[in-house]
């Protein structure tokens, strides 16, 4: 009769805290911003099963006729107060992607002079574009590949694409991407894949799909770039959060921010469904991730090189080394983490934990990796260093990079890592004299004044949108884009119980117990 009892108010409290989050959810929403077509128009996008039985030439038709629908459902039918020039959706706006000589919102393939030595696929991050890796692109472009950026369904054309989506539409246009980039170029030609963020983490699903699909294109390297390898407990939720947008009145509450739409090649507002895919898709990443180590079938995994940021409110870097580096064979990977700038003398500003964060993230066994830091050269100097230890090695090497860190930035932010400094619209360091390739610098707005006097927060405006370490990145891309992919370290004895790899036991050690959800997922 005890036990009855206590279920009993268990069950009522579950009730009343579930009805006072409905409350809260649906109050936030009818007092917040309205909702604009944007929010509410909803592209109709190839799905899984469509995508699978797609070729190229008919996913690029597809992506035409979506835009001209946004267009015609959006553009053609704005009231008269959302035609300004802030709104990317505005014909006449300095922003407005059509007017570009580009629109980097579409899938793109860049074809080098002559013909291709290999193929590369660039996978970009939740509610990006195909923007953010045009870089890296043209890269591989100028090194003899043909790059394939592909536009993932829900993005690139308005926020609420993303309300209607799939993470597993996302590993089908994935998928599809690949084959192209394999008719392009096949094997042995090498196949690369280069993945920012919640691609990334498509990278990585794709590779460990082809390992038990045989019928799946195999890449030879696999270049990771802040990549969504685990996601902090609220993106768990996220659904409940937009159980209210069921009932008309509440829409809103399918949004976890409606904010202006002014950035041309990237969501402002962030729908509820992208956080709830995105913790899906690293869920199962992480599943599989566990089993193939199990069957001790990731020996076959290519390469992999990932740049990160010690602090990242996006993404979860413990869980990087932890749910994926772990796991990984000796085959000639490395992580390269960048840590916060310690000449920058913010004090009590900044959380004690940023400052401590490389040290809890250093592995304090040998790994059958390269780990690599970028760090100042002392706490006193601007001057930057690369820290590396080899595979298989506690011992590291200092060598100097003539890449200071800028003064006033006290780290890199989850965004800033594929975009270089003198970049057209997020660059830190564009020209503001020179006339803007697309509408205007985003990058260079230096704001102070009054709060509240902006329709941002002004978070927007702080967080870097450039890296000054980007010429690094590229260095190190290119050192592996034509050299033949295998093991470059020593391997290490397997004394761990079976199905744990001895390095995830010692790493988890480096680790508090809480540093996996410390950061909370801030949107993309």
């Amino acid at each position: 009769m005890g036990l009855k009892r206590v279920l009993k108010w268990v069950l009522i409290g579950v009730v009343v805290v579930g009805a006072a989050v409905f409350a809260l959810r649906s109050y936030r929403a009818l007092s917040g911003p309205p909702l604009h077509p944007w929010h509410t128009f909803v592209p109709a996008e190839l799905h899984e099963t469509d995508l699978d039985a797609a070729d190229w030439p008919r996913y690029l038709a597809l992506e035409g006729a979506i835009f001209e629908s946004v267009r015609a459902e959006v553009s053609q039918k704005l009231d008269p107060d959302e035609r300004v020039p802030i709104n990317r959706y505005f014909e006449e706006s300095p922003v407005y992607p059509a007017r570009f000589a580009q629109n980097w919102n579409r899938s793109y393939v860049m074809e080098p002079d002559g013909k291709p030595i290999g193929a590369v696929v660039l996978l970009h991050g939740l509610t990006d574009s195909p923007y953010s890796l045009r870089h890296i692109a043209k890269l591989y472009r100028d090194r003899g590949f043909v790059a394939i950026g592909v536009r993932l369904p829900g993005h690139g054309t308005v926020p609420a694409g993303l309300t209607d989506v799939r993470w597993e539409d996302w590993m089908a246009a994935t998928r599809l991407a690949v084959r192209e980039a394999r008719r392009r170029v096949p094997a042995p030609g090498p196949l690369h894949l280069v993945g920012f963020s919640n691609g990334g983490a498509l990278a990585m699903k794709h590779a460990l799909e082809a390992i038990e699909d045989p019928k799946l294109p195999r890449a030879d390297r696999i270049v990771l770039i802040t990549p969504m390898i685990g996601i902090t407990r609220f993106a768990r939720f996220a659904g409940l959060a937009g159980l209210p947008a069921v009932l008309p009145p509440f829409a809103k509450a399918a949004w976890l921010s409606v904010v202006p739409e002014f950035n041309p090649f990237k969501y402002n507002s962030f729908p509820v469904n992208g956080a709830r895919q995105s913790y899906r898709l690293t869920d199962a990443l992480q599943s599989q991730i566990q089993r193939l180590a199990r069957a001790g079938q990731l020996g076959s995994l290519p390469p992999v090189l990932t740049f990160q940021s010690v602090v990242d409110f996006t993404v979860s870097t413990p869980a990087i080394l932890t749910a994926l580096y772990a796991f990984l064979p000796d085959n000639g990977s490395e992580i390269v983490l960048f840590d916060v700038n310690r000449t920058v003398k913010f004090g009590p500003l900044l959380r004690p934990s940023a400052y401590v964060a490389l040290d809890r993230l250093t592995p304090t066994s040998p790994q059958p990796y390269r780990f690599t830091s970028i760090i100042n050269a002392s706490d006193d100097s601007d001057a930057t260093v690369e820290r590396s230890t080899a595979p298989g090695q506690l011992q590291s090497e200092d060598h100097a990079l003539s890449l200071p860190y800028p003064p006033g930035i006290f780290s890199l932010s989850h965004l800033a890592i594929p975009i270089p400094m003198d970049d057209p619209l997020y660059g830190l360091q564009s020209d503001p004299k020179a006339q803007p390739e697309f509408g205007f610098n985003l990058g260079a707005m230096n704001a102070r004044g009054e709060r509240g006097s902006l329709v941002v927060d002004q978070d927007f405006l702080m967080r870097l949108p450039s890296n000054p370490f980007f010429p690094y990145i590229l260095e190190r891309v290119d050192e592996g884009i034509n050299r033949p992919s295998g093991p470059t370290g020593r391997n290490l004895p397997a004394t761990a119980s079976p199905g744990i790899p001895v390095r995830l036991e010692a790493l988890l050690s480096t680790f508090l117990s809480d540093d996996a959800e410390s950061q909370s997922f801030a949107g993309p």
